[in-house]
């Protein structure tokens, strides 16, 4: 029998409104051998063996195929097709930009996009009787957002500099909501913080220390 978890989501809008979804609580991973084992012991015409080799020969087909340039389809499963980016270090350019275009050396695969058959959800719907495992709720700070605020400043104020990582100990706010809200705090000028430095390198300090140092706006 699956399982369900009530997960709190964290309130993008800032209204304070609690939102929520359900996820499934995943049991364990099934690997390639266990399945194929799986499906040999439901089949009469089919061994793990057989079945393995069947597999990995679709597997190597699929992965030139979709190599050169196809999506593959398996009907009752989904459609498989292949991602491209840029390879590490490598940044973008423009359509109509001075710098220098991308050529095949730049570029990589990157992933695999997966789009399930509709028949397989039906299916695997079907089979699902779920049952309630419990809540997932996100970190929550003792403090309001104005003491946050203050908290941070004097943090500042002592130490000259910020991380994210410094934030979460100081408010109790997990990493997201602690980025979420030094993000707003950063685009709000009244507020008093700024950025300097970019990446892993970026972090927050008083706005008046961040006049002479180039500013970065969180994206």
């Amino acid at each position: 029998m699956a399982k369900y978890i009530k997960q709190e989501m964290i309130d993008l809008s800032g209204q304070g409104e609690e939102k929520i979804y359900y996820r499934l609580k995943t049991e364990r991973n099934i690997g390639f051998k266990e399945l194929a084992e799986y499906v040999g012991r439901h089949n009469n015409l089919m061994n793990r063996g057989l079945v393995e080799n069947v597999m990995a020969h679709v597997v190597d087909a699929m992965a030139e195929l979709m190599g050169n340039g196809y999506s593959v389809t398996i009907d009752g499963l989904g459609t498989f097709k292949a991602s491209l980016g840029l390879e590490k270090d490598k940044e973008m350019d423009t359509l109509d930009g001075d710098e220098a275009k991308r050529n095949a050396r730049s570029l990589h695969l990157t992933g695999i996009n997966y789009r399930a058959d509709k028949e397989l959800i039906k299916q695997a719907n079907r089979h699902c009787k779920l049952e309630r495992a419990g809540e997932a709720r996100l970190h929550h700070s003792p403090y309001s957002k104005e003491e946050r605020l203050k908290l941070a400043l004097e943090y500042l104020k002592e130490h000259g500099a910020m991380r994210v990582a410094n934030y979460m100990e100081l408010t109790g706010l997990s990493r997201t909501k602690a980025t979420l809200e030094l993000r707003a705090f950063r685009q709000d000028a009244s507020t008093g913080i700024a950025t300097i430095g970019r990446g892993s390198t970026k972090v927050y300090v008083k706005a008046p220390e961040a006049l002479n140092a180039p500013l970065n706006k969180e994206k």
